[in-house]
C-alpha cells in the first residue's frame, strides 16, 4: 500500500535529485513528495543516503508509533534526531568553538 513520503535534501549531487525526481514530485528546490510503496522507499533511501556526499538529506514517512510518522537523516547535519521515550524530537548541535586568533577578541 503506498504512503506519503516526504525527502528533503541539501548539496547533494545531481544524479541524486534526478532519481529522487523519477519516483516523487518536486514542489520546490531539494523537497520531494509523493505515494510509493514502503519497499520502493527504502531502496530509494538507501540509494540516497549512499550518495548524498558533503550534502544532508532528511526522510519522512508514516510508521506505526506514537507520532505517527518516522524520520530518517544522512550526511553531516546541525540538527540530529534524538528518541525520548519514545518521541522523536530535533537536538541542535552547537556550532564548533572559534579558532584561537592570537590577541584579537571575537564578538562571541
Amino acid at each position: 500500500m503506498p504512503n506519503l513520503v516526504v525527502i528533503s535534501t541539501t548539496a547533494v549531487p545531481d544524479y541524486v535529485r534526478g532519481s529522487l525526481t523519477r519516483w516523487l514530485t518536486e514542489p520546490a528546490p531539494g523537497l520531494y513528495v509523493g505515494s510509493i510503496s514502503a519497499r520502493v522507499r527504502d531502496e530509494l533511501w538507501t540509494q540516497v543516503a549512499a550518495a548524498v556526499g558533503d550534502g544532508a538529506a532528511v526522510c519522512v514517512h508514516p510508521t506505526d508509533n506514537e507520532q505517527r510518522y518516522t524520520i530518517t537523516t544522512a550526511g553531516q547535519r546541525r540538527r540530529s534526531v534524538l528518541d525520548f521515550e519514545g518521541l522523536e524530537l530535533i537536538g541542535f548541535h552547537q556550532h564548533p568553538a572559534p579558532q584561537d586568533h592570537g590577541n584579537e577578541q571575537l564578538p562571541f
